[in-house]
């Protein structure tokens, strides 16, 4: 009978508190954009806006128009980051401005597993968004920042996508607020996965690679 309790309590922790920690995150200094959410880079892209980024399965392949759900001009650089059920599911901006957009947009049929990420990221089994729908079919939530990168305009999308068994996308921000870079604009409950979209810009350096840990708030994705 005791032994019996201890999974369940380790569960209602888990489920309960842990899930919900939210540690200190300092911004480093210096103009970057940052990661949005802690986790494991799945891909790294630079592409146009209609030119498939990556083929999830044979006949299946995704745009930055898919993902972000609108139709965006002008070369882009697309970096996703899977969260684990295990990681911190708080989610930062990358960078500082005011909050242009806030737009929901449900699953396209039913939410979809993300277990083949998690899979093959626990493997380390390349390439990790293989057999992965949920990046162009699940739930989503896009939130749009417009600040300024190394003295040019710079728009910024951060698409929260859920997973199957995600139980809520929370937004803490409205549209017209400003933001610090690093600061919380909301989170993803239990698995998921967050991407970053922002337009490519002559002299960016891409500092991750897919298979890369990251922390929301901290990692530098792009200088």
């Amino acid at each position: 009978m005791c032994l019996g309790l201890v999974p369940a309590i380790g569960y209602w922790y888990w489920r309960k508190v842990w899930f919900f920690r939210n540690p200190r995150r300092v911004a480093p200094a210096g103009e970057s954009i940052l990661s949005p959410a802690d986790g494991t880079v799945v891909y790294v892209q630079q592409v146009p806006p209609h030119q498939p980024v990556i083929t999830i399965k044979q006949g299946v392949a995704a745009s930055i128009n898919d993902i972000v759900r609108a139709d965006l001009a002008h070369p882009k650089v697309l970096v996703g980051v899977f969260m684990s059920p295990f990681s911190v599911h708080y989610n930062r901006a990358p960078l500082s401005g005011a909050v242009q957009f806030i737009r929901h947009y449900p699953a396209n049929t039913k939410n979809r597993h993300m277990g083949a990420m998690h899979l093959r990221t626990l493997l380390g089994r390349t390439p990790r968004y293989a057999e992965s729908l949920h990046i162009v079919q699940n739930e989503r939530t896009v939130t749009r920042i417009d600040g300024h990168f190394k003295g040019q305009a710079m728009t910024c999308y951060v698409v929260q996508i859920a997973g199957k068994s995600v139980n809520g996308i929370d937004s803490y921000v409205q549209v017209g607020d400003r933001l610090g870079k690093g600061d919380i604009f909301g989170m993803i409950r239990i698995g998921s996965q967050v991407d970053l979209v922002v337009p490519w810009l002559e002299g960016m350096r891409i500092r991750v690679k897919p298979g890369d840990k990251v922390r929301a708030g901290e990692t530098v994705l792009i200088e």
